[in-house]
């Protein structure tokens, strides 16, 4: 849905057929074509629904809005018989109500459209036979057909063909994905080379494309702190002026001067500067696949100075990766000593053995079926490969075959898997978890952005802590820390009167996430526990994004500030000294009453446009 469409739509229907009549009917009465009745009615007409809700939300919410002033405003001019200056005025504000209504629309249709809608319909195969369907109809376990060009349907896997799968809906991530047989599809991503046979592993409000409409849809309508405050100085504030109008009034007598203040002394701008910046920086941030769960974290994020990571699986890969192999017996090549090992694991399920089968793969080396082979419960494994006998394991397992392992060099941070041949020590595999590529990229981006805190906490060793730390750029860093050990970290630079931020998987961390003033839950695509532990939700695991919601908060939060002193303080306080002073009367106080709402629309949509 366009601008255009936005505002020309079918729910503000009432209120331009009321702009339009008021200001037809205001022009014919200075034309004296129209007698004053006519005007009147026309006056009440557009009055109407602006009493309406000034009533109600003073009986049932004991709020005064800017509806309550303009009303009073146009009573008073009918009351004290300035009848065109009252229609004339009410058309002005009656658009300028308009362009508020609208613009929150137009942000929230901004949120509706940030992914796009899921088909309603879907290819169905079954026995052979390929059929549409409704999507309420399907359960899990059925097979859907989606082509080039179409968005799938539901979130499933796939069990036949392969394809380029646009994930930007989903994750924000501008290139498509190669997907194929066994591999997960979402629901409201687009198959743009290929064809797929999908078969549906979740249904309705379980697929991620509804978890991630639910919660942005559920941030918008919660408040920030900052909006919350400008409600209560809005409270506050209105009292106060109504005396300060009575009392120019009783002063001065002059009825034209007491309306054009109650237009400028209205607060709508002030209730329209939060929520439409808080709107656009949510939809602007889960368009890019950050999904923040209210207004108050985006806030909070703004402020934060102290960020802490935990280390395994959101810095590091949290897979085991092969990073150097020593040669311990110069008989054999590299190559010839990664494919024995590779050999050997290739039947074991450990996450070392995976790691080894990784690095072998990349190397190209082909593989060779085991025979006899043996597992040595948490020491490691034996077999036979092309009659040559194949230990591999720890250093306890080669003690106990009484196999002597000398390495020419030692590497604390690594985890060292120790190959034999035919009863010879052969070569040593050094295994680590990889750091995570951007990571420090994101570290240095986060303290140009102005955090001045950066701790990384981890259950690992001290060595392995500080060379991971060492390659980031992290200067502090505490290692052999049990997730208990990470809420009390947490709450002692709390107890600083630090704002922290966490950012953890989402599942173990989970309460060291609740403990942070905001908790970040990165790479959670099809997690439902990630979802919910975490404040602000990286779609997938790619550290820019933290450095990404970081700048999207303080934009928003700066837009806000911007609003509230050049929309609504700057216009308004210059508007109440020029009435004043008799240079401005009703009429031209409505026509610049319209500036501040324009600028404020226009300063809160940019976030969904502006290069941030």
């Amino acid at each position: 849905m366009n601008y255009l469409q936005t505002f020309f739509s079918r729910q503000f229907f009432w209120e331009i057929i009321r702009i339009i009549t008021v200001g037809i009917a205001s022009l014919l009465f200075y034309l004296e074509i129209i007698p004053l009745p006519v005007l009147l009615a026309a006056t009440a007409f557009g009055l109407y629904a602006l009493l309406k809700t000034a009533i109600l939300e003073l009986i049932r919410e004991r709020k005064i809005g800017t509806e309550l002033f303009i009303s009073i405003a146009v009573i008073v001019s009918v009351v004290g018989k300035e009848y065109l200056a009252g229609s004339v005025v009410l058309m002005i504000i009656l658009i300028a109500e308009y362009i508020a209504s609208a613009s929150g629309e137009r942000a929230r249709a901004s949120i509706k459209e940030l992914i796009g809608s899921v088909p309603q319909t879907a290819i169905l195969k079954k026995d052979g036979n390929e059929q549409p369907v409704s999507i309420a109809s399907l359960t899990v376990g059925d097979i859907v057909v989606v082509k080039a060009g179409e968005k799938i349907p539901v979130d499933g896997k796939i069990v036949a063909g392969s394809g380029s799968v646009n994930q930007a809906p989903i994750t924000g991530e501008s290139v498509p994905v190669e997907k194929n047989s066994g591999t997960e599809v979402f629901a409201g991503t687009i198959l743009e080379l290929g064809a797929l046979d999908v078969e549906m592993t979740k249904a309705g409000k379980d697929t991620v494309f509804s978890r991630i409409i639910a919660l942005v849809e559920e941030a918008e309508s919660s408040k920030a702190p900052i909006e919350k405050l400008t409600d209560k100085v809005a409270a506050w504030l209105i009292p106060v002026v109504f005396v300060f109008v009575l009392g120019v009034y009783l002063l001065t007598k002059d009825v034209k001067l007491v309306i054009a203040l109650l237009i400028f002394t209205s607060p709508a701008e002030l209730g329209l500067a939060t929520p439409l910046v808080t709107i656009s920086a949510i939809a602007r941030a889960a368009r890019e696949g950050i999904l923040v769960k209210g207004g108050k974290f985006l806030e909070e994020l703004a402020k934060i100075k102290t960020i802490v990571f935990d280390k395994t699986g959101t810095l590091t890969i949290g897979k085991p990766t092969v990073n150097r192999v020593e040669i311990l017996d110069d008989s054999f090549t590299e190559k010839e000593l990664v494919q024995l090992a590779a050999s050997a694991e290739n039947r074991s399920s450990h996450p070392l053995a995976n790691a080894i089968l990784m690095y072998a793969d990349n190397m190209g080396a082909s593989l060779s079926e085991p025979t006899d082979f043996e597992v040595f419960k948490g020491k490691g494994i034996s077999a036979t490969i092309n009659n040559k006998k194949v230990l591999i394991g720890n250093k306890t397992l080669m003690d106990d075959h009484t196999i002597s392992v000398t390495v020419n060099s030692e590497n604390l941070t690594d985890t060292a898997i120790y190959m034999a041949v035919d009863g010879n020590a052969a070569s040593v595999f050094y295994v680590s978890d990889a750091i995570r590529p951007g990571a420090k990229e994101m570290i240095e981006e986060l303290k140009r952005s102005g955090v001045e805190n950066i701790i990384m906490l981890t259950g690992d060793n001290p060595q392995t802590a500080a060379h991971v730390s060492g390659q980031l750029g992290i200067t502090s860093f505490r290692a052999d820390m049990l997730p208990e050990d990470k809420i009390k970290a947490i709450q002692e630079l709390q107890s600083k009167g630090e704002k922290v931020a966490m950012v953890g998987d989402g599942i173990n961390d989970a309460p060291a996430l609740v403990q942070a003033n905001v908790g970040i839950s990165m790479g959670i695509v099809g997690t439902q526990a990630a979802m919910e532990a975490a404040d602000i939700v990286l779609v997938e695991d790619k550290l820019e994004k933290i450095a990404r919601s970081k700048a999207i908060s303080k934009k928003a939060f700066r837009t806000i500030k911007e609003n509230i002193i050049g929309g609504v303080g700057v216009v308004h306080v210059v508007g109440i000294t020029l009435v004043l002073t008799g240079v401005l009367g009703p009429v031209q106080a409505a026509i610049i009453h319209l500036l501040p709402d324009t600028l404020v629309f226009l300063n809160s949509i940019k976030l969904l446009r502006v290069k941030i």
